[in-house]
């Protein structure tokens, strides 16, 4: 009887042995292809798991010399002091507590143009037990009036371990010298559950940046770079989305068809060139003042057609137009512009009503309008100077997107075939040479006369 039980515990060890180190060796193959899955306490709770992905990744980032900074929303909206990320520094044991937030992925962006793309990244993922996607587009600054084929350019990397995710936003500096991404679409043959598309920060459009300037810090025990204004970057990604001009429309517009005569030839005479040069330097010059004062503007009026329409500046405007909300204005802006050269040519209105102010460059003539909110829709105002007669020009509401314009970075109605069509009717398309600002535009009303005692105040005319 008790050798019996001597080889049935024998029996018992030896099995209890072999389950043990079937167990440890399954444990280290998890360990080997990427994540722990056990900690001294147990099984890792869905931070510490999030940190071991992000610590992998970021192995990555060494191996591979990819410029990457954080730009996870959630992340950089828990920095707050430098106090706190200097508390979190002196912390040597892992923890999560920056970059594992309420979502299962963290972003990062890279900068395209400082990073030669290497396809061992995929090889050297896989080793780690991550899974990789990469999605590609066409790259916008190969798009020409004249080629309209461009290469693909890789856009978004996404590392997945199980559900987690790192996603990896990539930047590409343009010729405004401004930061941008490609919006991540998904071709037919790809997964669609890979991850939560949907809730990603980045990818839904296009966003442009400035280049943020980054420092190097510690977080969550793991190393790695931030913008160092990063509720500025913030700030910047909530009105990021941009827009690429319309290229093919473009080209069409100055085509011609089945070898029609072009009814729109595109104008190349050296007095087209010379004004496209001036209004190219005013829309630069007048971009500075007001970035300097913070004041946001966008393309308006005869300068947002010419975008809209032919992805340049018409060359018979003879004037550059922007918008600003008048809640944006400041007293000191009209001194701003003539410390910078541009004397004040005409003020019409006031804050409270209409305002209107204008500018003269070398030849070319700066039109700021200021809009006004009126519930469902936004007006600007216009003044008649010998009459005192008030016009408003009516748009439909609308929001504010990125583009480039004559290689600077600057701002238009997201909506702009809406606002475009408001103002120049449903025929925008057909030039117009001759144009009477009182009776021309689309959305134009009449909106009575300023009291003769106040046009000293509301018609200043220099």
């Amino acid at each position: 009887m008790a050798r019996i039980n001597r080889t049935f515990v024998l029996s018992l060890l030896i099995a209890a042995s072999s389950i043990f180190l079937l167990f440890q060796l399954f444990s280290y193959r998890q360990t080997k292809n990427g994540l722990s899955v056990l900690s001294s306490k147990g099984y890792l709770s869905g931070k510490e798991a999030h940190w071991h992905l992000l610590k992998k990744f970021l192995g990555l980032v060494h191996k591979f010399k990819l410029p990457v900074f954080l730009v996870d929303t959630a992340s950089l909206k828990l920095l707050s002091q430098d106090a706190v990320l200097y508390r979190d520094s002196q912390l040597k044991e892992p923890h999560c507590s920056f970059l594992c937030t309420h979502r299962d992925f963290t972003t990062f962006a890279l900068y395209g143009n400082l990073w030669k793309y290497d396809a061992a990244l995929l090889e050297a993922a896989a080793e780690r037990g991550l899974e990789l996607m990469e999605i590609h587009g066409k790259d916008p600054r190969l798009v020409s009036m004249d080629d309209l084929t461009a290469k693909e350019i890789p856009l978004h990397f996404l590392f997945r371990f199980n559900s987690r995710l790192v996603h990896v936003v990539v930047l590409y500096e343009r010729s405004g010298k401004y930061l941008w991404h490609g919006p991540l679409r998904l071709k037919a043959s790809m997964d669609r559950t890979f991850a939560p598309f949907g809730k990603l920060d980045y990818g839904r459009h296009a966003g442009a940046y400035d280049r943020p300037e980054l420092i190097l810090t510690t977080l969550d025990g793991l190393d790695v770079r931030i913008p160092r204004n990063f509720s500025g970057f913030l700030r910047e990604f909530s009105s990021s989305r941009f827009l690429e001009c319309r290229s093919r429309e473009a080209k069409a517009f100055f085509q011609c068809e089945n070898n029609v005569v072009q009814l729109y030839p595109e104008d190349t005479s050296a007095e087209a060139v010379d004004f496209r040069m001036r209004a190219k330097s005013l829309l630069h010059l007048a971009s500075k003042v007001l970035s300097v004062l913070g004041v946001p503007f966008w393309l308006s009026s005869g300068t947002c057609l010419g975008w809209y329409r032919q992805c340049n500046i018409i060359p018979y405007s003879k004037d550059v137009d922007l918008g600003i909300w008048i809640k944006d204005y400041r007293h000191d802006i009209t001194q701003a512009f003539q410390k910078a050269g541009l004397p004040l040519k005409h003020k019409f209105g006031k804050v409270e009503d209409s305002l209107e102010l204008s500018f003269q460059g070398n030849d070319v003539k700066l039109d700021i309008f200021f809009f006004y909110d009126e519930g469902d829709v936004v007006w600007n105002g216009g003044t008649q100077a010998k009459s005192g007669k008030k016009f408003k020009y009516v748009f439909p509401r609308f929001s504010l997107c990125w583009t480039e314009l004559m290689e600077l970075k600057v701002q238009v109605p997201c909506e702009t075939g809406d606002y475009v069509v408001a103002n120049y009717g449903p025929n925008w398309n057909v030039p117009v040479k001759t144009w009477d600002w009182k009776s021309s535009p689309f959305n134009v009303q009449e909106n009575g006369v300023w009291p003769v005692r106040e046009w000293d105040d509301v018609i200043q005319v220099y």
